[in-house]
């Protein structure tokens, strides 16, 4: 029965996640502001924006971030969470009373979410695009290898193209094939895990959030909400941070000792340039901060890499029918978010646990 309550606060498309998000925070008296998207609009012809909501005192010098759709589908799963919160009255009563400041943003990729992509309007991972683009663009020369063999001329795989991949995976292994996709390219724009050549749209809006709502904190926890790796249900927590022990200590001393950190190597995530969250060291240079992603996980891996190769197949080839667009588009959502009452009831009751943990560390911060 409880997952079946939790069930309703998650959606089944991008317009009825942000209404529910947005009725759901207009009614707890939080504070909105929404950065529509210029230019593009949705798969339903809607409107496309980052929408945030914050909940406390504009000065508090302690604040948690509560962030949605880094990756296109993976927002169903981080909207359900945001919409949970904003129900939950014994969460909210301890948010208040410890002084802390919430802010929720909604849809950080607004078109991968609506049109079931997992990039944004322009191709680019949002988790590899928040880099300094002053300095030279990381290198990655083992892509230009796996791209035709993770991206054939025809789709599905020909057996030439299987055996042309196993012919790789047996020469180089497994793990060199999912570092080359996964950790970042910058130089083939039509390719997958794309960091873009400049900041997005989504990097300098997200910047602007952090500055106009978050620069005053001086302790600073961020949960950014992922699906896709690991078993199904199960949420990971990631650290999402730098590479430094100060950090990651912070991280495990607030969400526990099973926070996996990818340069350690105990992550079922590759190290990945330019996460979205690293912005908060760039904006909010005074603040202390805890940060993870909190992975849940839907499909064996293998079968989402699949999926994930069509969509981006469907990007270079934007002439295919309509009906195979569709297909390919309803299985990366199925990817990437189980819509059924016990996976979302799993979902819901990692993230609170997450979020209560958040709190408690904060406030022991502030005493620190």
């Amino acid at each position: 029965m409880i997952s079946a309550i939790v069930s309703h606060h998650f959606s089944g498309t991008y317009v009825e996640a942000r209404n529910k998000f947005l009725t759901a925070a207009s009614d707890r008296g939080a504070t909105i502001e929404s950065f529509p998207l210029p230019g593009y609009r949705g798969a339903l012809d809607e409107e496309l924006a980052i929408d945030v909501a914050c909940l406390g005192a504009r000065d508090a010098s302690r604040l948690l971030i509560l962030s949605s759709g880094t990756h296109g589908p993976e927002g169903f799963c981080g909207s359900g969470c945001q919409v949970a919160a904003l129900h939950d009255d014994d969460l909210l009563g301890l948010l208040e009373r410890s002084g802390i400041r919430l802010v929720m943003i909604h849809g950080i990729n607004p078109y991968g979410f609506s049109h079931i992509q997992r990039n944004n309007q322009d191709n680019v991972d949002l988790n590899r695009n928040h880099i300094d683009f002053a300095k030279p663009l990381p290198a990655n020369p083992a892509y230009a290898v796996v791209d035709p063999l993770a991206l054939p001329a025809t789709w599905p795989p020909t057996q030439d193209d299987d055996r042309a991949m196993a012919a790789y995976l047996e020469q180089y292994g497994v793990s060199a094939y999912h570092a080359a996709l996964a950790s970042g390219q910058y130089h083939q724009p039509d390719g997958m895990f794309y960091g873009g050549r400049e900041p997005t749209w989504n990097n300098r809006t997200v910047r602007t959030i952090l500055r106009r709502y978050c620069t005053g904190a001086q302790h600073i926890g961020w949960i950014d909400v992922h699906t896709g790796l690991g078993p199904n249900g199960h949420g990971e927590k990631i650290y999402a941070g730098r590479v430094s022990t100060a950090d990651l200590a912070i991280a495990r001393s607030w969400w526990g000792a099973d926070v996996f950190a990818p340069f350690e190597g105990q992550s079922e995530s590759p190290e990945v340039s330019g996460p979205v969250v690293s912005t908060v060291y760039d904006e909010c240079p005074q603040a202390a901060v805890g940060l993870i992603a909190l992975e849940i996980g839907t499909l064996p891996f293998q079968e989402i890499l699949f999926h994930l190769r069509a969509s981006q197949w469907l990007v270079r080839h934007p002439e295919l029918p309509a009906s195979v667009q569709r297909d390919i588009r309803r299985r990366l959502l199925d990817a990437y978010y189980c819509d059924n009452d016990a996976w979302k009831g799993a979902v819901w009751a990692q993230a609170r646990t997450a979020l209560v943990q958040a709190l408690s560390g904060l406030a022991k911060a502030s005493l620190a």
